[in-house]
């Protein structure tokens, strides 16, 4: 009898947390939710944090839940930590917190990015491949630096939030790389950090260690009683590396990876960087792949639009049958003819989306739609080509010709943004029933325990059993 493997996922996302217990046996991954929790940052003044004590007592809740579900006498064979991306805490040597943990909405970069705009932007995208935005670890740690110089004497170590939460566990204070190369400091053409990003920033370079590829293994759970003898596993610490290792993609690295939630994260798997004039003004953001390659990504606004325009009319759908409905209403709708400009910033976070998407058509001599549903029609619709316009400059770029684009994420139900997308591009859309994250978290644990060859036959052996959708362009 084939021996069933145990492992954790510890996903942490901005507004919500979870872990989950996976059982690896016969070459399928079964998951189960062990615990769930919400997930916010404080603010105290005109700043805000997060509250990592609160965070911590909920992982160790959480594993415990997941312990409690496992077989008797079957032990949890490995841990393994994500979260997103920039934020960060400062240490010293005792594993102190040294300065309050900021939240990447707060808006204390705001002159740094301005300044940044103003001198050295080019300089630090061609070293880094990261755009500029406001959240960047980068402008964070500056801003920290400027405003409290003390702490240059306080901090002897950097981690990121996925760091941070292995180091509580297993006692190793160490850098990962995927979760590193959103902080606007790694090196564009190494995985290493950027001497030229560190001294731009007055950042010190010896606050951190050489990032660590995703699968090293930190040590055993330390302090723990249910969980000793867990190994601790540096699995993608940032999310959507995790996503992407889940992703069953083709061999010949010519899928589009498109994860649709709030954001339509749109990029591909590729052994070398998108950089370049072009690449700046698209903002194309280098992130890292697990085993040190790259995911060359830029971001769309996705169905943020569509979540605040039910706001105005006060008729969200409750369950996947009013969503069905409202969805098939839109769908027997034309074709939108005339299309939103998604990098208009009115639609940032508008007091109204009606009112933002109104005031743009009429500007632009449009007429405004009537209801729900052909909002639902235009706000798709536009979505859609907002991703073909992604996929044509991404090809522009790198003269690779796409052949498929893989959705995942909440946009990956919405039938027809899934066939706004395939008609604007011309490429056949794969919607996976995936649990994105914690597949590609566990994915790494398990080629690290060395219960998977690689990366590439752990995607070869879930898309036998995976459940898809295939949408045709029109």
């Amino acid at each position: 009898m084939a021996k069933t493997i145990y492992t954790a996922a510890v996903d942490l996302g901005a507004t919500s947390g979870r872990v989950i217990l996976g059982a690896w046996s016969k070459n399928k991954l079964t998951l189960t939710e062990a615990h769930r929790f919400p997930n916010d940052y404080r603010e105290l003044g005109s700043n805000a944090y997060w509250e990592l004590g609160t965070f911590w007592s909920e992982v160790q809740t959480g594993l415990r839940k997941a312990v409690a579900l496992l077989p008797n006498r079957v032990k949890l064979s490995s841990v393994g930590v994500d979260t997103w991306g920039c934020d960060h805490v400062l240490l010293n040597d005792a594993g102190r917190l040294v300065f309050p943990p900021h939240a990447y909405r707060d808006e204390r970069t705001q002159a740094g990015i301005k300044a940044l705009e103003k001198n050295g932007a080019s300089a630090i995208y061609a070293a880094t491949g990261i755009p500029n935005v406001f959240y960047n670890t980068s402008l964070q740690l500056a801003e920290t630096i400027a405003s409290c110089p003390a702490v240059t004497d306080l901090a002897t170590h950097c981690l990121f939030l996925s760091d941070y939460f292995n180091f509580l566990l297993s006692g190793r204070m160490e850098n990962e790389l995927t979760v590193v190369s959103t902080s606007q400091l790694l090196d564009v053409k190494s995985n290493d950090w950027s001497l030229t990003a560190l001294n731009h920033f007055h950042i010190p370079p010896q606050w951190f260690t050489k990032p660590k590829l995703a699968g090293a293994k930190l040590g055993a759970v330390k302090n723990f009683l249910e969980l000793a003898g867990v190994q601790v596993i540096a699995c993608p610490g940032h999310d959507t590396a995790c996503a992407y290792d889940a992703m069953p993609a083709a061999e010949d690295g010519n899928d589009i990876f498109l994860s649709s939630g709030t954001w339509s994260l749109v990029g591909f798997e590729s052994d070398k960087p998108v950089l370049g004039a072009a690449a700046e003004k698209a903002r194309v953001a280098n992130e890292r792949t697990g085993d040190g390659g790259y995911r060359p990504l830029t971001n769309v606004v996705g169905l943020f639009l569509l979540e605040q325009i039910m706001a105005d009319f006060k008729q969200r759908p409750q369950s996947d049958r009013e969503w069905a409905t409202l969805i098939s209403a839109a769908q027997k709708l034309p074709v939108s003819k005339d299309l939103l400009d998604l990098t208009d910033r009115a639609f940032t976070s508008p007091a109204s989306m009606k009112a933002a998407i109104d005031a743009q058509l009429r500007k632009r001599k449009l007429n405004v739609p009537k209801t729900l549903a052909a909002y639902t029609r235009l706000i798709c619709d536009s979505i859609g080509e907002g991703h073909a316009k992604c996929i044509r400059a991404f090809e522009g770029m790198t003269n690779k010709i796409f052949k498929r684009i893989l959705i995942v994420g909440g946009g990956s139900k919405n039938q027809l943004l899934c066939q706004a997308t395939a008609d604007a591009t011309g490429l056949p859309v794969i919607s996976f029933s995936l649990e994105g994250t914690a597949v590609g978290n566990m994915a790494r644990q398990l080629i690290a325990l060395k219960a998977v060859k690689d990366l590439k036959t752990f995607r070869r052996l879930l898309s036998a059993d995976l459940k898809q959708k295939t949408y045709r362009p029109n």
